[in-house]
Parts: structure tokens; C-alpha cells; sequence
């Protein structure tokens, strides 16, 4: 019979545990319900798939969308995992096919949307199995207070209690502070469960925030650098991800554009193209994304400031996600924060709810987006920054960031402080960040005559600096809490008990500059940038095509690179490779060695 460690070799190709995965594992083994948060990448759903193909009966997995369904089972049944999916994109017999076989006990796991647990027909079914574990992928939409809510996923609680035995219970996510993990034990009703959150770090991806003069101009040079990889572009509106698009495919970068505003039909075929390597380049809104199991995607650039710490995180964690080096880069500008503002207050996504819990929302939203803008402004260690956000102890210094990689020096500016704070003791009542830059700058525009600004003696005080070196000694004024920034669509900036301090001299403020740009170069396109990977990747390709799955669901460019590196000469070496099952190496291997093969003799006979 099988243990746990043959299970993942078998199915998997590991010959070893990630961190928490066997202590997870161990517990739902055991019957005890448990609470996994791991990072994207970190193998979450191998947690509640090696319990099932162990446990007796069906295991029951509850995923948000139709496309995270779809690839882990194709990933499954390419393993030689019996497992199967239901929703909507089924026809009725395809329905009626893999009811009848999951009936007659066909499958080890079946993937299901919290909304199809209240169908009395699939009940009916899965009353008469043996269901020993039901797990709940991206757990995190369970709470109001996490940045995915979906409220089928309130009556998964009342699910699991319909069983005769209740089943035990696994809820699994890549980000979940302290109060949304409350919120997953209470609302799914869990019992006394084991909880691992095994560290939000993930080492192999480099942070970036870029504040560039042309927003177009950088994205368009970072994707040119990266054309041989696969990227995704998120855009916080509609209209930006219209143009982003058109203005890449206009300037010979190919790519596909997804946002809720398209045909269900369109977004199909742009996902499609992008998961199975058609088109490197996906521009999106944050509709796109949760789920998509792609290994390969090496960059993710936001061109605007997402909303929050964990959409951000989320979403640049579908870089890397097979442990090769990946890129994370965020490009800012202020007017980010004002678009930020306005989709949180004119969200539909809580008309469902009464004013006053909307008023909280939108308060707890508020809050998050000032951390995100502080992430985007801090000259700190943007990786110490995020594990901070999170509960964990900072790096120090990562060496892995663009702040860490560029060259900070320690500046006073407690003369331009007194400048800044003084100005807006004298303008008597709360003005926005641009109004102030305005009249410190000497502006003569209207705005500033009408109110009589052009008068006061902190007018043109600051003539000689740029906006954005002006507004770059606000943020840091902000982030030291010598100035407070109200929330809201037009935030206004107000003093705070400590800006007396300074403005009387009793307070030093130093802030780091810039001196030099970073110091380090892009990575190269790939590690694996040879020829014989190259004939590996097109061996790969030919090998999906005729499967009709992505690229990665062979093997994944980390496994891919592997192979090339050691060359394996037969069956044994090439299953000592990290990430190749039984399944695949009873598939794949003699054409892989064969492939290798011709490529030594080619080499030795030029």
C-alpha cells in the first residue's frame, strides 16, 4: 500500500516535502480539519492531494473559478490522477458523464463551485459516497474582510454539515492576515483546526516600484527586454487595459486583453492563447488571474497601483510560480492613488449590504490603500516591507529589491519640512497634495489667485523644485506621521501632533534620496537560454499540441531546464530529476533522451 512519500514521487516526481506541506498533510490524515496559508507557489494543493489519493472514497475540492478547475485536474489526469470537474463550462451530457462516473466512483477528487453545492441533484450524489475530506481552495473568499469575498461561499459551512459523518474539513490560500484567518475558522464552522502559515516570502522574485516620466515608454522597453518570456500586464480600468494593448500590439508586441467588459467568448480565446503559449503578453484587469495554474509567466508588471497589499501580492506571486527567477514591478504615479479612491467609492460590490457595514468596507479599504501607496513610496527594503504587512519579521536588507539594489543616501530636510508644514498652516484649512505643490512651487494658475494663495509669504518658497520632488517630501512626511492624509476620493493633508515639533526646530527629519539608479542589470531572459533547451521547449511544444495542454502541464520550464542541465542517459537519471512522476516517465522520457541524444551526436560530429 502506499505511503505519503510514495504518493508524491509517484504522481508528483518529489522526493521531499516543501515546508508545512507534510505537517498539513499528516493532520488531514489524521481526520484533524487544518488551515493552510502558503504562498502561490509554495504547493498548497498538493496538501489536500496526497490525503485524497490515500484516504478511501472522493475527495471534494470547493473552487471560486471555472479556469482554477480546469487546469489543476488537466494537470492531474496528465499525472495519471483520476479527477474530474464540474461547472458550468460542461455540456449537459459532459453534466450527466461525469456524474454517472463519479457515482460509480470513477474519481479520487472532483473540483466544484460553492454555488453547485446547493443543486439537490449533485447532493444526492455525493450523500452516497464516501466523502472522508472536502478542501477549500482560495479560502480567503469566505470573509467580507479579504479582498476576494464571495458570498456562495458562506453556505459551504452548511454544506459540510448536511453529511451523515462529517467529512474533514481543509482551507487553504496564499494571503490571509490574522483577522481574515479568524474569519475562515468561524465561518466554515472548523473544528479546533491545526494552522500553518508557512512564511509569505517567496526568494525567487525581484520587487520593483518605477516612478518613469512616461508610464508607456518603460513598459513597452521592460516587455521588449522580456520578449521571449511570458508576462501579464494588470491595469486597474478597463480603458487601460483597451490601450495598453493596442499601443504593445502597435509597436510589435503581441497581446491579448482580458477584462469583465469582454464576451465570455473573447476572454476564452485570450486566455487560452496566453495559458498554452499562442501569445506571451496578457493585459488585464484584476478579473483575471485567481486560479490560472500557468508555471511559466517570469514577469508581472501593474501598470497602475493595485488597491491593496493582498491583491498586489496575489497577483505578482503568478510569477515564478515554478521557482525560477521572476520579475515584480509595479509603475507609479500619484494619480494611481486618486484612481484607487474612486473605485473604492463607487463600488457595486456591496450594494448587497447595509450603509453602514458599506461605510466600514469602505473604510477598511482606505486604510489598505494608504499601506499600498507607502509601498510604492518607501525607500526601505520592499521585500521587509511586505513580510511586514504580513506579520513577519522584515529581511533587513534583501539585496533582491530595487530599492535594496540602488543607491540611498540619508538627507535633512527639516528646512523643506518647516517649508511644506508651515504652508499649510498659513493656506488655514485641508488642501490636497496638488494645491500645496502649487503654491510652495509658485504656481499662477487660477485655482491658487482665487483663494488668495499667491499672497502668502510660503508662496514660491520651493520655486526652484520639481513637482515630484515637492510631493516626494510630502510622502515622506506621511510616512513619518509629521503630515496626515484623510481618506476619500480628494484627500486632504493635515498637521499632526508631532509636525509642532518640527516646525519649532525640536525635530530633525531626514529622508533617504536617491543618488544613482540601480545598479544591477536584468537578470538574463532565461537561465536556460541554450540550444539544447531550446530544442527541449520545441520537443515540449510538439508534445502539448498533440495532448491539446499548455506547454507547462508536460513539464514546466524549471523541470525543462533540469533536463537540459543534467542530460539524463536513461530511464533512472532522468526520473532523479526533481518534478517527473511515474506517469511522465513512463511518457516522456525515451523521447526527451532520444532528443538529447541526437543533440550530443550533432555536437561532436560539427
Amino acid at each position: 500500500m502506499d505511503n505519503k512519500y510514495d504518493v508524491l514521487q509517484k504522481y508528483f516526481g518529489h522526493t521531499s516535502f516543501r515546508q508545512g506541506q507534510e505537517e498539513l498533510i499528516d493532520s488531514l490524515l489524521g481526520g484533524k480539519d487544518v488551515v493552510g496559508v502558503m504562498p502561490t507557489g509554495a504547493g498548497k494543493s498538493m496538501c489536500y492531494q496526497i490525503p485524497a489519493l490515500l484516504l478511501p472514497g472522493v475527495t471534494l475540492v470547493i473552487s471560486p473559478l471555472i479556469s482554477l478547475m480546469r487546469d489543476q485536474v488537466i494537470t492531474l489526469v496528465q499525472a495519471g490522477v483520476p479527477a474530474a470537474y464540474i461547472n458550468s463550462s460542461l455540456t449537459y451530457p459532459q453534466y450527466l458523464t461525469v456524474m454517472e462516473r463519479l457515482r460509480n466512483g470513477a474519481y479520487k477528487l472532483v473540483y466544484a463551485a460553492p454555488e453547485r453545492l446547493e443543486r439537490e441533484d449533485f447532493r444526492s450524489v455525493v450523500h452516497s459516497l464516501e466523502v472522508p475530506l472536502i478542501a477549500v481552495d482560495e479560502a480567503h473568499c469566505v470573509s467580507q474582510w479579504g479582498q476576494d469575498f464571495r458570498p456562495g461561499y458562506l453556505k459551504i459551512a452548511e454544506f459540510i454539515e448536511s453529511f451523515e459523518k462529517r467529512p474533514t474539513v481543509g482551507a487553504f490560500t496564499a494571503t490571509a492576515t490574522d483577522n481574515v484567518r479568524s474569519d475562515i475558522i468561524s465561518l466554515l464552522k472548523m473544528n479546533d483546526p491545526f494552522c500553518m502559515t508557512t512564511g509569505f516570502d517567496r526568494p525567487n522574485l525581484f520587487f520593483s516600484v518605477a516612478s518613469p516620466p512616461s508610464k508607456e515608454a518603460k513598459l513597452l522597453a521592460l516587455v521588449k527586454e522580456r520578449s521571449l518570456l511570458s508576462g501579464i500586464i494588470y491595469c486597474s480600468t478597463r480603458n487601460n487595459v483597451e490601450e495598453v494593448c493596442d499601443m504593445l500590439n502597435e509597436n510589435g508586441c503581441s497581446a491579448v486583453r482580458y477584462h469583465a467588459g469582454l464576451s465570455e467568448d473573447e476572454r476564452r480565446r485570450s486566455q487560452e492563447s496566453f495559458v498554452y503559449d499562442r501569445v506571451r503578453v496578457m493585459v488585464a484587469t484584476n478579473a483575471f488571474g485567481m486560479g490560472i495554474d500557468k508555471s511559466n509567466v517570469s514577469y508581472v508588471i501593474h501598470y497602475n497601483m493595485p488597491k491593496d497589499l493582498e491583491s498586489y501580492y496575489q497577483e505578482a506571486g503568478r510569477a515564478g510560480r515554478d521557482g525560477s527567477e521572476a520579475d515584480c514591478i509595479i509603475l507609479y504615479s500619484p494619480h494611481d492613488v486618486r484612481i484607487a479612491n474612486f473605485l473604492i467609492d463607487n463600488s457595486d460590490s456591496r450594494l448587497e449590504y447595509p450603509e453602514r457595514m458599506q461605510e466600514e468596507l469602505r473604510q477598511r479599504d482606505r486604510l489598505r490603500l494608504k499601506y499600498m501607496t507607502y509601498y510604492c513610496t518607501t525607500t526601505d527594503c520592499l521585500r521587509s516591507f511586505l513580510l511586514r504587512y504580513f506579520g513577519e519579521r522584515g529581511t533587513g536588507a534583501c539585496g533582491k529589491c530595487s530599492n535594496c539594489l540602488s543607491n540611498y543616501a540619508d538627507e535633512d530636510i527639516t528646512v523643506d519640512a518647516q517649508k511644506v508644514l508651515s504652508c499649510i498652516v498659513r493656506m488655514r484649512r485641508g488642501y490636497g497634495v496638488k494645491m500645496i505643490c502649487d503654491v510652495l512651487r509658485g504656481s499662477s494658475n487660477e485655482r491658487v489667485r482665487q483663494q488668495d494663495f499667491d499672497k502668502l509669504s510660503t508662496y514660491g518658497l520651493m520655486k526652484g523644485y520639481s513637482e515630484s520632488r515637492v510631493r516626494s517630501i510630502i510622502s515622506a512626511l506621511i510616512s513619518k506621521e509629521l503630515l496626515y492624509q484623510t481618506d476619500g476620493e480628494y484627500p486632504i493633508l493635515t498637521l499632526t501632533q508631532r509636525s509642532a515639533a518640527v516646525l519649532k526646530g525640536e525635530l530633525k527629519v531626514k529622508t533617504k534620496v536617491l543618488k544613482s539608479a540601480e545598479k544591477s542589470k536584468r537578470r538574463p531572459q532565461s537561465a536556460g537560454d541554450t540550444e539544447l533547451y531550446e530544442r527541449l521547449k520545441a520537443l515540449r511544444k510538439k508534445l502539448a499540441d498533440k495532448e491539446s495542454v499548455p506547454a507547462y502541464v508536460v513539464f514546466s520550464d524549471a523541470v525543462l531546464r533540469d533536463i537540459a542541465d543534467s542530460k539524463p542517459g536513461d530511464r533512472r537519471a532522468f526520473a532523479a530529476i526533481n518534478g517527473v512522476g511515474q506517469r511522465k516517465l513512463e511518457k516522456y522520457s525515451e523521447l526527451f533522451i532520444e532528443e538529447i541524444r541526437l543533440f550530443e551526436e550533432a555536437k561532436t560530429k560539427s
